[in-house]
């Protein structure tokens, strides 16, 4: 499956799943961003690499790298959501210009090489 047929699906499946907005800016905790990145991904057998926080000037959002497919088809996805509540937003590493999406591969290899050494 190519990379854009994978966020299109991901789009689909995590619409309903994603909290509304809201003026609590607590309202969507790093548990329930990683619930909601679980999910989304089983339905595209997808791997989530990390997840992280990133607060920058009121727009604090939480991110999480992904990974889905194998070698060759392997992609890279980018997924975020507001702290405050939100649309979960997927997209291509390559195409984001996300900072985190610069580290989604190397962090992929560096946790294959530690499996492999361990």
């Amino acid at each position: 499956m190519d990379a854009q047929k994978i966020v299109e699906k991901l789009d689909k499946s995590i619409s309903e799943e994603t909290p509304a907005a809201s003026e609590d800016a607590a309202a969507v905790s790093e548990e329930r961003f990683e619930q909601l990145v679980s999910a989304a991904l089983d339905g595209v057998d997808g791997t989530m690499l990390f997840r992280m926080r990133i607060d920058e000037a009121g727009d604090d959002q939480h991110v999480a790298a992904a990974s889905v497919g194998d070698g060759a088809t392997r992609h890279f996805l980018i997924l975020s959501l507001p702290v405050a509540g939100g649309q979960l937003r997927v997209e291509q590493a390559a195409n984001s210009k996300s900072p985190v999406a610069g580290i989604a591969a190397s962090y992929a290899g560096l946790a294959e090489a530690f499996a492999t050494a361990a």
